[in-house]
């Protein structure tokens, strides 16, 4: 039987020095304990087969990179049988196509009227690189950027920190593509200060299995694209949480460009019901036309000064206003689940601020 699923959602700035080479600051809210590969000596991989060596094995290291790590063409090409979606009503001028992962093309998923067609991608954008756990995956200034390949924390693995890097580029014109960031039976997982762009799948995923403590922290998920599923420029699949007994905060992060779940969160299947719990505070929605689309769980969305001292008892905190400009509805009052967050390490609240676009990513820490 499975745990809920918990989420805080806010808008924060981590504040820290950088070091010279090294992991800046500590995390923020559940995963704060994380400390990846410790005090280990930097090591900086010279080529991929490097790179994913040391990322895959048991020894805790600190790895800093100072350059781009292209894996496209590594693993080689495939071409095969995939599918035209019924969302791609613009094929050939800014459409997104799919790949037949788990027979999404075949099963209904892809709509009615899809149409089959041959795809070829590359192979290493759809299958991630296994991190091993204790490591600290680090990037020198705006240098460190992983190309064409993904990274997925799972299986046991734990204790990680992902700062400074920008992944991008795994197969942005097909649905399937790739995932950036996956974690699935993980525990102590922070991603701070990194850059995601230009993804088939998604850019974050969590699940099915427990991702436990997470912390995803002054990030810009970047949807513009080429490739939409949309056929507006604007990526689709964005952070998708799944997994059960999650503990995820998210804060001081910048999406932008995006058309769908961000952030989707799947009820799992619960101990004693069938949700998830999120509290949204300080975060700035703009230009979002449906912030939030369906609620079967738990939401506490802020609404006000004197309802948010409601969270000061178990949160440590007054939650702070979101703020809306040109916004749909985003509406949650439910407090009933606040006695859950009671013991647990609950990041800091600040208010929403728009200056986050200039504070998250990489190169500024």
């Amino acid at each position: 039987m499975k745990s809920p699923t918990y989420i805080l959602v806010g808008i924060y700035t981590l504040l820290g020095q950088a070091a010279a080479v090294g992991v800046v600051g500590t995390a923020p809210g559940f995963a704060a304990s994380t400390t990846g590969g410790g005090t280990a000596t930097p090591q900086y991989p010279a080529d991929i087969t490097e790179l994913t060596t040391w990322l895959t094995d048991s020894t805790a290291r600190v790895i800093a990179l100072n350059k781009e790590f292209n894996f496209i063409g590594s693993e080689g090409t495939a071409t095969e049988t995939g599918c035209r979606p019924a969302s791609n009503t613009c094929p050939d001028n800014g459409g997104q196509d799919a790949i037949n992962q788990a027979d999404w093309c075949t099963n209904g998923n892809a709509g009615t009227g899809a149409t089959s067609i041959q795809v070829t991608y590359d192979k290493a954008g759809i299958t991630p690189i296994n991190v091993g756990s204790n490591k600290s995956l680090i990037g020198i200034g705006s240098t460190g950027v992983i190309r064409g390949k993904g990274l997925r924390i799972a299986n046991g693995a734990k204790n990680v920190i992902i700062q400074n890097i920008h992944i991008t580029e795994l197969n942005p014109q097909y649905i399937w593509g790739g995932d950036a960031i996956t974690v699935a039976g993980s525990d102590l997982v922070w991603v701070d200060h990194c850059k995601v762009s230009l993804v088939g799948r998604q850019m974050f995923v969590a699940g099915t299995t427990a991702s436990n403590r997470v912390t995803l922290s002054n990030t810009e998920f970047d949807g513009v694209t080429n490739w939409s599923a949309t056929c507006d420029g604007h990526h689709y699949w964005g952070v998708y949480l799944t997994g059960s007994s999650d503990l995820v905060t998210m804060k001081g992060n910048y999406i932008h460009h995006t058309s769908g779940r961000v952030v989707r969160l799947l009820r799992p299947r619960l101990r004693h019901r069938r949700r998830g719990y999120v509290v949204a505070e300080g975060n700035v929605f703009q230009d979002v036309v449906t912030p939030l689309l369906e609620n079967k769980g738990s939401l506490f969305s802020s609404p006000s000064t004197s309802a948010n001292t409601a969270c000061a008892a178990d949160l440590g905190h007054n939650c702070q206003l979101n703020t809306y400009g040109n916004s749909g509805a985003f509406d949650g009052s439910d407090t009933g689940f606040f006695s859950d967050f009671s013991g647990q390490t609950v990041a800091s609240a600040d208010a929403a601020s728009t200056s986050i676009s200039s504070s998250a990513g990489v190169g500024v820490i």
